[in-house]
């Protein structure tokens, strides 16, 4: 089965993880999506160490609520898709694409939600110099205040975390502790593993590359005001 998006159709995924096809009996869900975009977007540009590094940069044009309904049922329904995100403000190249990228996925109906960087000073252990860097702020904290805030106006049937951070634990676990008949369930991002977050969830799915293939913006996206809005060449 397929549910078309745009010019794509993209394959609805069957209620699969690793403990079973139960959704605690619920046959139609409501779903929210709640994505971790700093998680995502490491995951895409592969680790630090050189390995993978770069491998499935060019999948970063995502359509996010395409790729949210690979992972639902059928006859589920996509209630929400929050993205929480940071802008490198440092470089102003970075925030025009980024910006650009946020406001097609705000026309298709994405909820963004921003956090900040801040700035750190640190040491290196190996010769002691001292250095600037940016360590992300606010992204673990407005998931877990929106999944909570989300169970508590009984928004959703099911939530979808897609994050491999185990930060997000707490935030599952207790709205599994306050809300039995609600269930969580966990997108690793690609190549992402987290056995914590797995024994957490109500059930998991990793995702592969073929979910990151299929669910590709169109190269260029009519806008009402700004004409047309072209993938970046450094995302293809």
């Amino acid at each position: 089965m397929c549910y078309p998006i745009g010019q794509f159709a993209v394959p609805m995924a069957p209620r699969l993880s690793g403990r079973g096809t139960r959704f605690k009996g619920v046959l139609m869900a409501r779903v929210a999506a709640y994505i971790d975009g700093f998680n995502m977007y490491h995951a895409l540009q592969g680790d630090t160490t050189g390995r993978q590094l770069g491998k499935y940069v060019k999948y970063k044009w995502l359509d996010y609520p395409a790729l949210v309904k690979c992972f639902i049922g059928g006859q589920d329904t996509l209630e929400k898709v929050y993205l929480f995100t940071t802008l490198a403000t440092w470089d102003q190249d970075k925030v025009k694409r980024h910006n650009l990228y946020l406001r097609v996925l705000r026309q298709r109906g994405v909820e963004v939600v921003l956090g900040r960087f801040k700035r750190r000073t640190r040491r290196c252990t190996e010769c002691g110099r001292v250095y600037r860097t940016f360590e992300e702020k606010l992204t673990d904290v407005n998931i877990a205040v929106y999944l909570f805030r989300g169970a508590l106006r009984d928004e959703y049937d099911t939530a979808l975390v897609m994050s491999g951070d185990t930060d997000s634990l707490p935030a599952i676990r207790m709205v599994k502790e306050l809300f039995p008949n609600k269930e969580v369930g966990v997108v690793l991002p690609i190549e992402r593993r987290s056995e914590d977050l797995k024994q957490a969830s109500d059930f998991y799915i990793h995702m592969k590359e073929y979910h990151l293939a299929r669910c590709q913006l169109p190269d260029e996206i009519d806008d009402p005001l700004l004409g047309k809005i072209v993938r970046p060449a450094t995302w293809k």
